[in-house]
């Protein structure tokens, strides 16, 4: 019988719809991937065409050849200028000031995250840490998505490895419902969402893929689509800037394993994930905690999750994480 499984972090109902359900390996990619060269001339990510990109903002490493670049955004969804809000009546609006940001992940163009080594992908998550906390240096930011794209279905528009920053004047309103979630959920059992969900989630182990000394990969309980994956951090933290250089050893491994179980046992699908955080002067409350969520693009929300705000999933979650345990994941330095 199917079953509806409520998502305490983002307060959404799933349909888990068993007398749908699908057997994992039934998502596996079935689109041809084109063969990309190392280096492609037209590409303005590639070394060597950095006059076609915008301002620099930061690279690793100062000097020598770059191993990973940031960039002002070509095409902005967001601009430069003074914060102005605009209230009439029923309209409001605030002037569409912030920060866009590309992070260019690798010199090379065919490079994918699932198979980068992985002190590469320490280097994305220092990036990713500087510019999170440069970003909110700016009074006019509220909210900072550091967010990545690969594959069509996903959103990418140019297919070097890349991820973006987009830095927002107002708090969304996604951000504000899960505060408020956390918020409720600490002042009824005095401990933080995510730190309980984390003790729960070890307990029963049906849903963990892998644990480490300082992180958590597991599909959620109420996983809104098929694979869906969350990334946290054991230690307590609200905010993302917060990270140390150990723990960005350790979520590099395990983005790293999560994406190329992705790779090796869906054949590279689609996918997105963002780091979900609070403000850096958020660091010091009690009931929010960031973490990373990984989404395959696997199926696609139709007329009923328009309508409805809910979501069905057709594969239980926890025969998703039997599946990606299962896959073997290249984690190899």
């Amino acid at each position: 019988m199917p079953e509806l499984r409520l998502n305490l972090v983002t307060r959404e109902w799933v349909i888990i719809a068993t007398e749908r359900a699908r057997r994992p390996m039934d998502f596996k990619n079935s689109i041809d991937k084109r063969i990309l060269p190392a280096f492609l001339k037209t590409c303005p990510f590639c070394p060597g065409n950095e006059s076609k990109t915008p301002a620099e903002r930061s690279r690793l490493p100062n000097d020598g050849p770059w191993k990973v670049r940031t960039v002002d955004n070509k095409y902005p969804a967001l601009s430069k200028g003074e914060k102005k809000l605009s209230t009439d009546g029923f309209r409001r609006s605030i002037s569409g000031v912030g920060i866009h940001e590309v992070i260019v992940e690798s010199p090379v163009h065919n490079q994918t995250t699932a198979l980068m080594p992985l002190p590469e992908i320490e280097d994305i998550f220092r990036t990713y840490r500087a510019r999170f906390i440069e970003a909110h240096k700016d009074p006019r930011v509220e909210h900072t998505i550091l967010f990545k794209n690969h594959g069509e279905d996903a959103g990418v528009t140019i297919e070097h490895t890349h991820s973006q920053l987009v830095a927002v004047p107002v708090v969304p309103i996604q951000i504000r419902d899960r505060v408020q979630a956390a918020l409720h959920f600490f002042d009824d059992t005095g401990e933080c969402m995510l730190c309980s969900m984390i003790k729960r989630e070890r307990e029963e182990g049906a849903r963990v893929i892998l644990e480490t000394d300082r992180f958590l990969t597991f599909v959620p309980y109420a996983a809104l689509s098929p694979f869906h994956t969350w990334i946290f951090p054991k230690r307590h933290s609200a905010a993302f800037s917060t990270i140390t250089d150990e723990e960005i050893k350790e979520i590099a491994f395990h983005l790293k394993a999560v994406l190329s179980k992705f790779y090796y046992g869906l054949e590279d699908p689609a996918y997105n994930y963002v780091i979900r955080s609070g403000r850096p002067q958020d660091d010091g409350n009690e009931y929010c905690h960031w973490y990373l969520s990984v989404v395959p693009r696997l199926t696609k929300a139709a007329g009923f999750e328009l309508g409805s705000g809910m979501f069905i999933n057709t594969v239980v979650p926890e025969k998703s994480a039997e599946f990606l345990r299962s896959v073997r994941a290249e984690t190899a330095r």
